[in-house]
């Protein structure tokens, strides 16, 4: 048996009438008369060849198992044909198709995930890549042309190549875990130099032979933040952490904050960075203006 092609029209009539349960309550839904519903279901039946509702004996048509073996597939393709339709305004509208986004590993993961969040929900057609990256790494990444907008910190937001727009702050302070001999009060001036420091390492050669807030002469240098916080609870050493980020070992005593008489903790300042020879889109001003209102509340609710 030949079989025809079913129009998207056809389909959506299909679903309709499962979703609602009944040709009147479906007619109603897409405003159209219960004798185009009931034309359409019997031209796609005839498309297919198998019979999609059981209609005999009942008041309200019920699938058939066959009916509700395509269903499925119908609802697939209509979907996606709302997602090109979707796709297809955005760009006439000026949306990016796609977005690289790079993210300062500072910056609070639960803040990012707030943000991406509600960017997903307000800008559905837009393929979002997202990388974490530290220090110089992140210009690197807009500077190279991997990604259009980041999220970076003061290391190198001045590069004559970059846009840089303030956007708010993390607090960066000197913790150990509680047994560090730093732990303790009354520590000396240029104690803190005689202790291993963990250094959270610049892999972009942007930066490179730089150093920043480092006090000791004896280092660890590490790429990952997170092992950072790892060896830093296991006692390895001392070094700076964002505060949210140790919030928790904070309030459990798992880390203690150091009152070093340098004060080497730092106010981290965030801003958006992007290429000077582009211009943002829609979807990349509504991430800029998202990370500075999330940050700020952010802010806002640790200083309360």
């Amino acid at each position: 048996m030949k079989l025809g092609e079913p129009t998207l029209d056809q389909l959506r009539i299909f679903i309709a009438v499962a979703e609602h349960g009944s040709f009147g309550a479906a007619a109603r839904s897409m405003g159209r008369a219960i004798s185009a519903v009931s034309y359409g279901i019997a031209q796609l039946e005839a498309q297919l060849g198998l019979v999609l509702f059981a209609r005999e004996g009942s008041r309200r048509p019920v699938l058939t198992p066959a009916g509700a073996g395509l269903l499925a597939e119908a609802r697939s393709i209509a979907d996606g044909v709302d997602a090109l339709l979707a796709k297809a305004r955005a760009l006439h509208a000026g949306q990016e198709p796609a977005l690289t986004l790079v993210v300062d590993v500072m910056v609070p993961g639960e803040v990012t995930a707030r943000v991406l969040g509600a960017f997903r929900q307000t800008f559905p057609s837009c393929a979002l890549t997202l990388r974490i990256e530290g220090l110089g790494a992140v210009a690197a990444c807009l500077i190279d042309g991997e990604a259009e907008l980041a999220i970076g910190g003061p290391v190198i937001g001045d590069h004559p190549a970059l846009e840089r727009q303030v956007l708010g702050a993390v607090d960066l302070i000197p913790v150990a875990a509680p047994g560090h001999p730093l732990a303790r009060a009354g520590v000396a001036p240029g104690e803190s130099r005689r202790h291993l420091q963990l250094v959270l390492t610049d892999r972009s050669p942007l930066t490179e032979g730089r150093t920043f807030s480092v006090l000791s002469p004896l280092t660890w240098r590490l790429g990952d933040l997170g092992a950072k916080h790892a060896l830093l609870r296991q006692g390895l050493g001392w070094g700076n952490m964002p505060r949210g980020m140790i919030a928790d070992d904070l309030a459990a005593g798992r880390l203690v904050a150091l009152d070093l008489p340098e004060k080497p903790g730092a106010h981290y300042a965030l801003a958006a960075l992007w290429r000077r020879d582009m211009r943002l889109g829609p979807a990349a001003s509504w991430l800029v203006d998202a990370f500075r209102d999330t940050l700020g509340a952010a802010q806002g609710a640790a200083a309360g």
